[in-house]
């Protein structure tokens, strides 16, 4: 399945029913105004049509982004299709009367009212059309097995082959194309090996879903091997696919699970979606604005910092490492440097209070998190958020997941340059310290919200004037 084509389709198709319902309720209001007098030739002279056929299908567009319309294009269903349409539908026509609509010359306010329902109807009308045909064909292409996800099953055993049968009797297919399984435990023979290929141990599940571009992942471990369930699940966390277990019977008489069919093979969903699509993406819009305003009114700070650099010691202005970020795709994080030239050679080092590596300007520029300033560029870049945990090298990401398997969650959002852990603990030391750290970021991940973002940058700028960092 190519996602990028498939979202493609319903930018086309939203982008189209925006065009058609604003033309009709143009002319609609053409006809009012002049009765039908040569309608189609008073439109076409009419500079407005032109300038609303362009700036209101992308205002349209610009909304679907931010509410999540285009995520997880080719998971959607029709009901809900139908629900989030006319949901936004209802805010975009109200936001369009305010922008383009109020300040009309208004015959009554029965026609008024009027004009709102019909644009309404209309822009509803195409909009669902257009997305029930697309949803309804992926759907129907997906029950008849024409397209699947790619899919394997973390188990070997009794509960794996029960899964697998299920799922391959369905009458109509949840979608799923199994690639094959991997097993929790070791055992002399696999039961699942007689239906699909064997991939190894779940340890090699990262490498797996890399390289077969695997959509999901269904655990079907047996109940004594349930020791290995966060351990499997840590495994994959920072992966970008859907996670699926399943439940045991108890769960389901105590109503703690919430499965993802009541139709079909139930399972428990795991998810890792920390903020709603409309946060993400509004969140993504303010790193865009605030980074763009930080370096303008930084330019000075910019320019004074890389003199004193150049002045303080010999070497470059800038230092980049890399860093690992969003789903463990690497990136290189750039900081004014504030060590003297070859400070870590060998085994990577971290930072401490009194560390001779420092040059005497570099204290300065730790204290006052000046550093940090040139990653405004990878907030732009789309490498780093302004919020979110500090991103790691991979070197202390492994020492750390030795003990602390859950700091993979981190992974499942951008990096930040600044973050709770560095609020409320401040720099690491050591591997100690840093997983000490780390339950602040957790913190954050559970609490994660716009409203907590903007709390935490705060905090950073209150460090920053007090000079109290490190």
């Amino acid at each position: 399945m190519n996602k990028k084509v498939q979202t493609a389709k319903y930018v086309i198709a939203d982008f189209l029913s925006a065009v058609i319902a604003w033309s009709l309720f143009f002319a609609y209001r053409k006809h009012i105004e002049t009765q039908g007098e040569d309608l189609i030739r008073l439109i076409l002279a009419d500079r407005n049509f032109y300038y609303g056929t362009l700036i209101i299908p992308l205002f349209w567009l610009f909304l679907y982004a931010i509410t999540g319309s285009y995520h997880r294009i080719m998971r959607k269903a029709r009901m809900r299709e139908l629900a989030q349409t006319l949901l936004i539908t209802l805010i975009g026509v109200i936001i369009i009367f305010f922008a383009f609509i109020l300040d009309d010359v208004i015959i009554s306010y029965r026609t008024y009212y009027k004009s709102f329902v019909i644009v309404f109807i209309l822009h509803f009308f195409f909009t669902f059309l257009f997305r029930f045909i697309l949803t309804s064909s992926t759907l129907y292409k997906l029950r008849h097995r024409k397209i699947g996800f790619r899919t394997i099953i973390v188990g070997s055993n009794g509960n794996a082959v029960s899964i697998y049968n299920e799922f391959e009797s369905q009458v109509k297919s949840s979608g799923n194309q199994f690639v094959g399984f991997v097993h929790a435990v070791e055992y002399p023979s696999y039961k699942l090996e007689k239906f699909i290929p064997h991939l190894g141990h779940y340890s090699e599940l990262r490498n797996l879903i890399r390289n077969m571009q695997i959509d999901e992942v269904i655990v079907a471990i047996e109940r004594s091997e349930h020791k290995t369930i966060e351990k499997i699940i840590s495994e994959i966390e920072d992966s970008d696919v859907f996670i699926k277990v399943i439940p045991d019977m108890q769960d389901f008489l105590l109503g703690t699970v919430k499965t993802t069919s009541i139709y079909q093979t139930p399972l428990i969903q795991v998810s890792f979606d920390f903020l709603p699509p409309w946060q993400l993406a509004f969140k993504r819009m303010l790193d865009i604005i605030l980074s763009l305003i930080a370096i303008i009114i930084l330019i000075p700070g910019y320019i004074l910092c890389a003199i004193g650099v150049k002045l303080s010691s010999k070497g470059p202005v800038f230092y980049t490492q890399e860093r690992i970020g969003l789903h463990g795709r690497t990136f290189m994080i750039p900081k004014f440097r504030s060590m003297y030239t070859n400070a870590e050679k060998g085994t990577p080092m971290l930072s401490s209070k009194d560390d001779e590596r420092v040059t005497p300007f570099g204290r300065f520029l730790r204290k006052s998190r000046l550093d940090e300033i040139p990653q405004f560029f990878s907030v732009l870049k789309g490498d780093m958020s302004l919020v979110g945990p500090r991103p790691e090298r991979q070197y202390f990401i492994e020492k750390i997941t030795e003990r602390a398997p859950h700091y993979r969650l981190l992974l499942k959002v951008k990096p930040g340059i600044t973050s709770w852990g560095q609020v409320k603990y401040g720099y690491a030391e050591n591997v100690d310290q840093m997983i000490e750290r780390l339950k602040f970021d957790i913190l954050y991940l559970e609490n994660m919200s716009l409203a907590m973002d903007f709390k935490i940058m705060a905090y950073t700028l209150l460090t920053v004037m007090k000079g109290s960092g490190q």
